[in-house]
């Protein structure tokens, strides 16, 4: 009884092994990407709309948990975008660094500065594999 009890934690410290190795691998190769799309009030102004993206797109340089972001505005010609204008999308390691970054209060300030101008928001968050 003894030597089985004793293979049985050797198989089990080398499966955690293995599979914490595997974890930390197949971690390692995906990113969180966070998805936020916008259909802007019609009383926002160009201006203000620049304004808002601008501030967005600064918001990579301020907050370290971001690695990755990029933004455009609709060119589908397919008509189902429901009205929504602009994307941003910024790529996070982990939902820690997403969680940092939607507490951060570069990021506060930003929702500030956006909320009132912004009709409709959308946010979509997913794993992608790279």
């Amino acid at each position: 009884m003894g030597s089985r009890w004793m293979v049985m934690l050797v198989a089990a410290m080398v499966l955690s092994a293995v599979g914490t190795d595997a974890m930390s691998n197949l971690n390692a190769s995906r990113k969180l990407r966070h998805i936020v799309l916008y259909k802007f009030k019609d009383s926002a102004t160009e201006a203000q709309v620049r304004e808002v993206v601008a501030a967005f797109s600064a918001l990579p340089k301020q907050i370290p948990s971001v690695i990755g972001f990029e933004h455009g505005t609709n060119v589908s010609g397919e008509g189902k975008s429901d009205g929504l204008t602009h994307a941003f999308v910024v790529t996070f390691r982990d939902e820690a660094g997403r969680d940092e970054y939607l507490a951060h209060a570069a990021h506060q300030k930003y929702v500030e500065l956006v909320r009132d101008r912004r009709e409709k928001v959308v946010v979509f968050d997913y794993w992608a594999d790279e």
